[in-house]
């Protein structure tokens, strides 16, 4: 555990670090979202201890697996709509403010960085988003609350109104592959930026995993802000084992002195 002083200097090495850059790249995880009361849906209890994942193939073969995956997706809905950006959310949109945040590359589904205001155009959702409901076929796309609100599943799962297709949060299923475009974006980001800041990631999920290192490789600096350690703690410029909220009351006091 760091001593008081070594966080108050490694914190001020941040905030000149941060000072300095002109092209942040924030990365984020599920860690950055539980402060807005989105639940870690893998942990015991979680909405995948009730309802088993369906993978993509399961969803397009079997009406039984694509309800069950519907009937998840419901309760997880519930959660999401509900749910409204933290701190850490605002600190990327703040950084954007001053046309220092060229670009978000995010883990997460809960469409929680669009809703602190953050334009959607820098925004790369790697596994999809929950904001959207989407035909796998014609690829029709409408607002997720459209579809959840007075959404009956015992009449049958939402049908595409365009062409009749199957319709499904456009979200990254299991055997689901990611979207080239997305990952090319998200590796020129890594490749161009001067600074890249990872908030709420365990870093091991691939491919995304693969961007930090990227980009430190390309010469920018690399800060990692997590509770647990991850594989990349080593190379990385700054490490700081805090809840995201700690973190930046941290940050916004030592601005202050």
């Amino acid at each position: 555990m760091m001593e008081h002083t070594d966080i108050n200097s490694s914190i001020d090495a941040f905030k000149s670090a941060v000072d300095k850059s002109r092209k942040i790249v924030g990365f984020t995880g599920a860690g950055i979202s539980t402060e807005s009361g989105i639940p870690d849906y893998r942990s015991k209890g979680g909405i995948w201890d009730k309802f088993q994942p369906v993978y993509f193939e399961e969803f397009v073969s079997d009406e039984k697996k694509r309800l069950l995956y519907w009937q998840r997706k419901q309760e997880l809905w519930k959660d999401l709509s509900n749910a409204t950006p933290n701190t850490g959310h605002m600190f990327f949109k703040e950084l954007y403010d001053e046309s220092k945040l060229t670009g978000l590359i995010t883990q997460n589904i809960d469409g929680l960085h669009e809703k602190s205001g953050l334009v959607k155009e820098i925004i790369i959702n790697l596994h999809g988003t929950s904001l959207e409901v989407a035909c796998i076929d014609c690829e029709f796309t409408v607002p997720s609350e459209d579809v959840f609100e007075g959404l009956n599943l015992e009449e049958g799962v939402p049908i595409c109104q365009k062409c009749n297709g199957l319709m499904k949060p456009a979200t990254i299923s299991f055997g689901q592959q990611l979207r080239m475009e997305d990952l090319d974006k998200a590796n020129e980001l890594a490749n161009s930026c001067d600074l890249m800041i990872v908030i709420g990631s365990t870093l091991v999920v691939q491919p995304a995993s693969s961007l930090p290192p990227i980009a430190k490789e390309n010469g920018a600096h690399l800060a990692i802000i997590t509770l647990s350690e991850t594989p990349l703690d080593s190379c990385a410029d700054f490490v700081f084992h805090l809840k995201v909220e700690d973190f930046l009351r941290l940050l916004s006091h030592n601005s202050l002195l």
